[in-house]
């Protein structure tokens, strides 16, 4: 997938994660059913090992990307100070094919299969370039916290 400049979404303003934990950079498509981001592997990040973003990185990066759909309800207004918390709830199905190095973008795409509230179920797949590094069904929940 070409990344293009104008189509890029930032996307602090669809999750709360910050470093060292943010897991994505950039959000090139969103609707409400489906997102694609792309996330560049730098050497300090801490889930890369001898080289690697290891397995619990992919994964991590995987859930980034999904609650971005999900939390695109809660972060519309950037200017808002809106605290939310989420997290994985079930993994159905998960298949690691290979690990990408330091210096590599990725690509993650996500699509919505089914939404209950703020729970939902997500269908998901990374690649570096065409190569398929990773795909899962991941039940994902998301919630506003209140001050």
């Amino acid at each position: 997938m070409e990344i293009r400049e104008e189509h890029i979404i930032n996307i602090h303003n669809f999750l709360p994660h910050r470093d060292p934990m943010l897991m994505a950079d950039y959000i090139l498509e969103l609707t409400e059913e489906k997102v694609v981001t792309s996330f560049e592997i730098k050497e300090d990040n801490i889930f890369v090992h001898r080289n690697e973003f290891v397995e619990a990185g992919l994964i991590e990066n995987l859930a980034q990307t999904c609650s971005s759909i999900l939390g695109q309800s809660f972060f519309e207004n950037p200017e808002a100070d809106t605290r939310v918390i989420g997290f994985i709830t079930h993994i159905k199905k998960i298949e690691i094919f290979a690990l990408p190095n330091v210096g590599d973008t990725i690509i993650s795409k996500a699509s919505l299969v089914s939404q209950f509230e703020n729970i939902c179920h997500i269908f998901c797949e990374t690649f570096n370039n065409d190569e398929l590094l990773i795909r899962a069904d991941i039940n994902l929940f998301i919630q506003e916290v209140k001050s």
